[in-house]
């Protein structure tokens, strides 16, 4: 009877060993649905084994990333749907990896509740399962841990961990971009995953609304648009990279393209971007109105419409777009490469 209470102790203390065993078990069909034929590792080991297979690649190059999902969680808390926002973490790391040119190739997750929730835990690895499906990596595996009295109930932090790999010789950085190169943006899904502490404000302090608002702007209802998955970008810019010289990507997240878009620039070049030129979705006008945000804020708080911004010789420039809109994405020119001289590096005209 001592033996059994002495074993019980850690479980009364809120944390329980049994559970997490029986969550790997679940997880593992799961996940294994994502292996390539270069995973040397199962689900539970120590560590992921990932035997590298260069093909052509002369100077390889490892590329990493790491991000969360950041307070977009709280909308799949409000509306108790778990699903997706997996999706969510693997786009925000695979889209930072593409911006060098990278192709991704494993994943780590990073799963934290103050009670494993059986049911909650799976959901999440089966959203961040079909992110790594679509952004051709395999989820090689993660850590799930039981953190009591860390958490509200049911309620979880995420993070993610992203390996990809790029030819020396093929790294996308920015230092070729030159005047009179182009401005592609491809369109993103919506918010994305940014600027969400200010949209709960807005929709849930200001307006006083709920997630199952519905709103005649957006055709469903304030929770479905808020939790739309961020847009994985692994297809087009794989294709991209093969096809054509790329000079630039900047993947357009938290900051906006006023923050996003300099960081690739050379010093001598500014980028002169139409705010017309691309159709914004209702999400950003909403915002913006109810918000009562200036044009600046949104620019430097919220994508805007625009998931990546490709930046490509002029020549190159109807090919690519035909291209892009070909595989079933909208895309916008939306501005071009000028010299900087003692201006800023970004201009917004009308």
């Amino acid at each position: 009877m001592a033996e059994s209470k002495m074993k019980n102790r850690y479980a009364e203390a809120g944390v329980d060993i049994e559970a997490g065993k029986r969550f790997v078990k679940t997880i593992k069909p799961i996940i294994s649905k994502t292996f390539k034929s270069h995973v040397m590792s199962d689900i539970g080991g120590f560590a992921g084994l990932y035997s590298l297979d260069l093909g052509n690649i002369n100077k390889p190059v490892l590329v990493s990333s790491t991000d969360g999902v950041g307070t977009k969680l709280k909308i799949a808390f409000m509306l108790d749907k778990h699903d997706t926002i997996g999706i969510d973490l693997v786009a925000m790391c695979v889209n930072d990896i593409l911006a060098q040119g990278a192709i991704p190739l494993f994943f780590l997750d990073y799963l934290s509740m103050g009670k494993l929730n059986h049911d909650i835990a799976i959901e999440i690895v089966k959203g961040i399962s079909r992110g790594c499906k679509e952004a051709k990596c395999a989820l090689i595996g993660g850590e799930t841990a039981q953190m009591p009295g860390f958490y509200a109930q049911n309620e979880y932090d995420l993070a993610g961990f992203i390996t990809g790999i790029v030819d020396a010789d093929q790294i996308i950085d920015g230092s070729e971009i030159a005047i009179g190169h182009r401005l592609i943006g491809i369109s993103s899904s919506g918010l994305h995953s940014n600027g969400y502490s200010l949209v709960r404000r807005i929709f849930f302090d200001g307006l006083k609304m709920s997630v199952n608002d519905y709103v005649d702007e957006f055709g469903r209802t304030v929770g479905e648009e808020l939790l739309e998955p961020t847009k994985i970008y692994v297809k087009i810019v794989s294709y991209l990279i093969k096809n054509f010289q790329i000079f630039g990507i900047s993947h357009i997240t938290g900051g906006g393209i006023t923050e996003n878009l300099p960081r690739i620039l050379p010093t001598n070049c500014r980028a002169v971007i139409s705010r017309s030129s691309w159709t914004q979705q209702p999400i950003f006008h909403f915002v913006k109105k109810a918000g009562n945000i200036t044009e600046e804020e949104m620019m430097r708080t919220f994508n805007n419409g625009m998931g990546l911004i490709i930046i490509v010789a002029e020549k190159d420039v109807q090919d690519v777009v035909q291209q892009i809109q070909a595989m079933g994405e909208t895309t916008y020119q939306i501005g071009w490469i000028e010299e900087r001289g003692q201006n800023s590096a970004l201009k917004f005209i009308d």
